[in-house]
């Protein structure tokens, strides 16, 4: 690959990276002038937003397909959850493509649909693309291990009945990134890197281009009367912005991935499943999540007062059978997200125990990899059969946790050392909390990712609303690859004419820069008349009422009040909001603060409605209900490998763990699995979100194709239809 290199783009307004300069060829560049303003504008077919695993597989599959009219634009090329996440063993989750086990396309589309609210084309549509998918990235230098005979060998994951999962360890994501930037860059696709989407522009109904932030304007263009913003006009664009990273505060999201899903939402994109996040255990800082072999060399989970005082062994409240505690460490290890099925009497205790210390009791919680749990050595003889032959086949019945973890997967236990030298876990100990990881919803999108009110639009990967209630562990990274595939094969051959006409286009900029632009000055007057910048106030206050509200653990009380407050805090933004317009920071975070207040309002509306529906617990959610069960019992383990999997079973006549009342919940048991929420916002006449349900699409029959049928539609138009 050619080194890369910088050109000048609308100087000031951007920068471009490509490393063959001149192919393709630059986007079209101008200005246009709004308001007596100058405003710098790109042109493009089509534009990719995001440099994450979703953003650059479209950007070198929209070449790949022909496509030379790609712009590639970001707020930061180097962040975002792709580049920046991981796991012990960031899992990739693909069809069966070794050993002597069965598989099929159907099978696995089965699998994905069986989780519940998942509509069945875009579960067949990920099954079958899987492996063109996933061969793909091994081609590109992604090195999945495959045995001397070059079988792909795979372990099970979460939700998953067969083997199909796979990882390069802890930085799957981010390795596929990088091979994929490799791609794109060798191909000469423009990437622009500090831009902040402010809105998408819509005209008649479709989707025309973008308004932008450009987060790099200094103070003496700022004087000089240069835009703030910029313009990009563009037939289609594919939004692969990530989920809405910045609603929590307890997240392990990478700092700087916030997301853009509230632009949408304001353009008339229509959201899916909205109400279906996932929560597991993660360390703080560095944000990661603590799965797999974290827990599977059995740390001991420790609680302190918020000094660091009064340490104690919390798990043993609960669950003070030595053997039943650390089977549940064991099985939280690949039952990792938190899942309120297991609440009931599984691995999800762990996380209810671990959210009862830092939440209601407001004590910080670690994991000490120096020291067995009970403080004594490990009794390989105590533990249920799943996980003590896990162990055995691994060959680390011996020592403490940390030395368990060298020894079962060394590159887990160097990671922490390379985020933070001072972080050893040979001698240190690791603060977690139960944080918010992943959307399984987002913007609705039909079979081929195109968003199905916004037409133009094209949401990929977490952006994307593809997943139902549960997922295979990895099924998100299959889904970057197999939806940006999709997109750009209906751009490439769907949507090749012309940009949009620029009297449409400046329609739908017009208003959508003379709204931003006001918002801006009448927040920076503020400031400027002697009220102090409080964008980091909102944004601390926004986020902690999601956590605390709207969290893993909420109720119909607790939402109601979660969205009055949001509501109240996105009206009042025009008027209350004040910006340090000196300050790049203050200025991008005004944007944020609008974004991520509309995504909030937008779900909380969701999960609202959902309650209203007949929605009880489900998921990675626990709904508090007084008419409900407690959960867990002083919990027992059954002793074959289906109980571990299934969840634990409690002894007749046991005790409760003491969780608090408020625990109690009702079991959605699948009642809604065949509905599917969407929720569309309207802003006009008045803020609203109004909520629909239908039912799920089915699997689609493909069982009578005939191979001469589908050969001859296939010559006509590749059966993109």
């Amino acid at each position: 690959m050619s080194s890369t290199s910088t050109v000048a783009c609308i100087s000031p307004a951007c920068e471009v990276r490509t490393s063959k300069p001149g192919r393709p060829a630059m986007p079209a560049q101008s200005t246009v002038r709004i308001d007596n303003v100058d405003v710098p504008l790109l042109s493009a077919n089509t534009v990719v937003v995001g440099t994450g695993a979703a953003g650059y597989c479209a950007a070198d599959r929209l070449v790949q397909y022909g496509q030379r009219d790609v712009l590639v634009i970001s707020d930061r090329i180097t962040a975002g959850s792709s580049r920046n996440a991981g796991s012990d063993k960031q899992t990739y989750y693909k069809l069966t493509l070794g050993g002597e086990a069965g598989d099929s396309v159907s099978e696995m589309a089965r699998t994905l649909y069986d989780g519940g609210a998942m509509d069945g084309d875009h579960a067949l549509v990920e099954a079958a693309l899987s492996p063109q998918a996933f061969l793909h990235l091994v081609d590109l230098g992604v090195e999945f291990p495959r045995n001397r005979f070059g079988e792909f060998v795979g372990y099970k994951t979460d939700h998953d009945p067969r083997q199909r999962a796979t990882s390069v360890g802890p930085y799957t994501s981010r390795t596929m990134v990088e091979r994929l930037e490799q791609k794109v860059l060798a191909e000469g696709i423009h990437v622009v890197e500090g831009l902040r989407i402010v809105d998408i522009l819509a005209n008649d109904g479709e989707a025309v281009g973008l308004l932008c932030l450009r987060r790099r304007t200094t103070r003496g263009e700022v004087e000089s009367g240069q835009s703030r913003f910029l313009l990009v006009r563009a037939r289609s664009v594919v939004y692969a912005t990530g989920g809405p990273a910045g609603m929590y505060a307890r997240s392990v999201f990478p700092h700087g991935q916030w997301g853009a899903s509230g632009a949408a939402y304001r353009a008339g994109a229509t959201g899916k499943n909205l109400t279906e996040w996932q929560f597991g255990l993660a360390s703080i800082a560095p944000r990661w999540n603590v799965s797999g072999s974290y827990m599977q060399v059995l740390p001991t989970f420790v609680s302190t007062d918020a000094d660091g005082n009064g340490e104690r062994e919390f798990l043993t409240e609960a669950i003070p059978d030595y053997g039943r505690q650390l089977s549940l460490i064991f099985l939280k290890g690949y039952q990792w997200p938190f899942d309120v099925r297991k609440a009931r009497d599984g691995s999800s205790l762990i996380d209810l125990l671990v959210y009862r210390e830092t939440v209601i009791r407001g004590r910080r919680v670690f994991l000490d990899f120096t020291r067995n749990p009970y403080g004594r050595d490990l009794d390989a003889g105590a533990l249920e059969p799943p996980a003590r032959n896990y162990l055995e086949r691994a060959g680390v019945l011996f020592g403490t946790p940390a030395q368990r973890l060298q020894s079962m997967n060394r590159p887990a236990y160097e990671l922490y050392r390379e985020k933070n030298p001072s972080i050893d876990l040979m001698h240190e100990r690791l603060e977690v909390d139960l944080c918010v990881q992943h959307n399984n919803g987002g913007l609705a999108v039909d079979s081929w990712w195109q968003s199905v009110s916004l037409p133009g639009l094209f949401p990929v990967g977490e952006a994307a609303g593809s997943h139902g209630v549960y997922r295979p562990g990895g099924a998100a990274l299959n889904a970057t690859q197999v939806g940006a595939m999709r997109a750009a094969q209906w751009i490439t051959a769907r949507r090749t004419d012309g940009l949009p006409d620029m009297a449409d286009f400046l329609a739908a900029a017009r208003p959508a820069l003379a709204e931003a632009a006001a918002l801006l000055d009448a927040a920076a007057g503020r400031v400027a008349a002697g009220r102090p910048d409080s964008t980091g106030l909102l944004l601390r206050r926004i986020t902690g009422l999601m956590s605390e509200k709207a969290g893993p653990i909420r109720s119909a009380a607790s939402v109601h009040q979660a969205l009055a407050d949001v509501r109240g805090y996105l009206e009042g933004l025009a008027e209350e909001a004040a910006v340090d317009a000196s300050s790049r920071r203050s200025v991008d975070r005004l944007f944020l603060l609008r974004d991520i207040l509309t995504s909030q309002f937008v779900y909380l509306t969701a999960m609202t409605d959902y309650l209203a529906h007949g929605g009880h617990s489900r998921g990675s959610v626990l709904y508090t209900d007084a008419a409900g069960e407690l959960p867990g019992c002083a919990v027992g383990v059954g002793g074959d490998d289906t109980a571990m999997a299934d969840g634990v079973q409690c002894h007749a006549g046991e005790d409760k763990p003491g969780l608090p009342e408020e625990f109690r919940f009702l079991l959605d048991d699948g009642e809604l699995d065949d509905q599917i929420q969407e929720i569309r916002l309207g802003l006009q006449p008045q803020l609203q979100a109004r909520a629909t349900w239908r039912t799920r699409r089915s699997i689609p029959d493909t069982s009578g194709d005939f191979f001469e049928n589908v050969w001859r539609e296939f010559r006509e138009d590749h059966n993109i239809r």
